[in-house]
């Protein structure tokens, strides 16, 4: 895989449906290039969350920590990282 890790695609397989309405990818290979094409990242704590967001134009003043880990953009990976799906 590329840029994104098994745990990234992993997880992202397992918890699409908090984002989406219904299965954008059922492969790992489908789930990477998907998010390739919607430029997810993967951030290692929630001040780069809050980066993420902010750099795409979204108003996050106010937003506290449980509000970004509640966004449905946002996964919670297993390992403490953050994929955020800003499609």
């Amino acid at each position: 895989m590329g840029e994104y890790d098994d745990v990234v695609i992993r997880t992202f397989l397992e918890k699409q449906l908090q984002l989406f309405p219904e299965v954008v990818a059922e492969t790992p290979e489908e789930a990477e290039e998907f998010l390739n094409i919607c430029m997810a990242s993967v951030c290692r704590n929630i001040k780069e969350v809050r980066e993420c967001f902010d750099s795409y134009g979204a108003d996050i003043s106010g937003m506290k920590k449980a509000d970004f880990e509640a966004a449905e953009e946002v996964f919670t990976l297993p390992d403490g990282r953050y994929l955020v799906v800003l499609a």
